[in-house]
């Protein structure tokens, strides 16, 4: 009578295999949420260079009478800082009565 003693078997695996896999669906929900966060970190350090940018332009502009001609001059003057290995900024001056056309990129991993 041997036959009694098989199913207990597959159902012990049946539940093994259940939580294996209920473990890793959690473990890949965990990363996929940590990695989304840092994404969002990102992003949201982004548009905060973005507004300093902005701010420091007005400010110089209401103090200066002109935009600066580079972001040397932001850096120098105005104290503007940014982690230049994770984010690009592009300036582009039109006059020193316009406001210029600024853009910040993030920077791509390199391999």
């Amino acid at each position: 009578m041997q036959f009694g003693h098989t199913k207990p078997r597959r159902k012990f695996r049946l539940k093994g295999v259940i939580l294996v896999l209920l473990f890793i669906a959690v473990a890949v929900c965990f990363l996929w949420l940590l990695n989304d966060f840092g994404k969002s970190t990102l992003e949201r350090q982004q548009e905060s260079l973005e507004k300093a940018i902005h701010r420091d332009l007005i400010q110089c502009y209401a103090l200066e009478g002109i935009y600066p001609p580079d972001l040397a001059y932001l850096q120098e003057h105005y104290g503007l800082t940014w982690d230049t290995e994770t984010f690009y900024v592009d300036y582009e001056p039109i006059a020193s009565n316009l406001y210029p056309d600024v853009t910040v990129m993030k920077r791509t991993a390199r391999r």
